[in-house]
């Protein structure tokens, strides 16, 4: 990780950037114009922190809106966002969407509920001026119930959110989206800085969504033919809960990280006895 930190330090600042470029596809690559997409419904209370964290790199702030019954729209009008309302279809499906109706190409890609480090925004305003690779990956810090949780499986939590929309697209399984290079392309590199990722403010609000969370993916699995024995949906939650709260140190989270690795793993055993039900057993 060092490593990479130290050759994005030189990428994006700190070189002279006429390297290997003429004059001319250098000039075609620096200052480009940027948009950052959010999709969002009933987010009046995060929309205001994920918009003023990009003001200053955004030369476009689009919010593809799922009808919103809160205040999330008015908030995001009135700080300059451009509101586009669609019917919400899956979390691939808006992603995709709002990156498609992007006014350019380049693009920064964030939840409602998500907000730039000040670390990370001076790392993608580097990257504006000197844009070298199709997409740019960084770590995502959460925040759960007020605490920042910094192991369980949940940190660092590596995405590619900033790229040049032709070069790939939103895909895998709903509601774990992940964006993909075409053509299993690597032509991305690592920048400083953390997404964060303000997530769920009550332990109740956790379980409820990871209910929601397992019906939407096992759903998903089944559409795409995946199937699952008996013995696994009982095998599949313990190996997670092994994984997060001791390979992945969650117990150095505390009594938060045993609650978080507890309740992932609830999910995973919901996600795979719902697919196990909809196979017919």
């Amino acid at each position: 990780m060092q490593r990479q930190s130290k050759k994005n330090h030189l990428e994006y600042g700190l070189t002279s950037p006429f390297n290997s470029l003429s004059i001319t596809s250098y000039l075609a690559q620096v200052n480009i114009k940027l948009s950052v997409v959010i999709i969002s419904f009933n987010e009046e209370h995060n929309i205001a922190r994920c918009i003023e964290s990009v003001r200053d790199v955004a030369d476009e702030i689009l919010i593809v809106d799922s009808h919103s019954t809160d205040a999330t729209r008015e908030i995001a009008l009135a700080m300059g966002a451009r509101i586009v309302e669609h019917d919400f279809d899956g979390h691939i499906q808006q992603k995709n969407r709002a990156a498609s109706l992007a006014k350019y190409d380049y693009v920064l890609s964030l939840d409602a509920d998500e907000a730039l480090s000040d670390e990370l925004r001076i790392s993608v305003d580097r990257v504006k001026q000197n844009w070298k690779h199709d997409a740019f990956q960084m770590n995502r810090c959460t925040n759960w119930c007020g605490k920042w949780i910094k192991h369980s499986g949940w940190y660092p939590d590596k995405k590619l959110r900033l790229w040049d929309r032709r070069k790939g697209e939103w895909g895998v399984v709903n509601p774990h989206d992940k964006w993909e290079l075409y053509d299993g392309s690597k032509n991305y590199v690592w920048i400083n800085g953390d997404i964060l990722h303000y997530s769920y403010y009550t332990v109740e609000e956790h379980w409820k969504q990871a209910g929601k969370f397992s019906t939407i993916a096992a759903k998903a699995l089944y559409i795409d033919g995946k199937r699952i024995s008996w013995a696994g949906v009982y095998l599949k939650p313990v190996s997670k809960f092994i994984r997060n709260y001791i390979l992945r140190a969650g117990f150095l989270d505390g009594r938060s990280g045993f609650l978080v690795c507890k309740i992932t793993a609830w999910e995973t055993y919901q996600k795979y006895l719902k697919l196990y039900d909809m196979q017919g057993g």
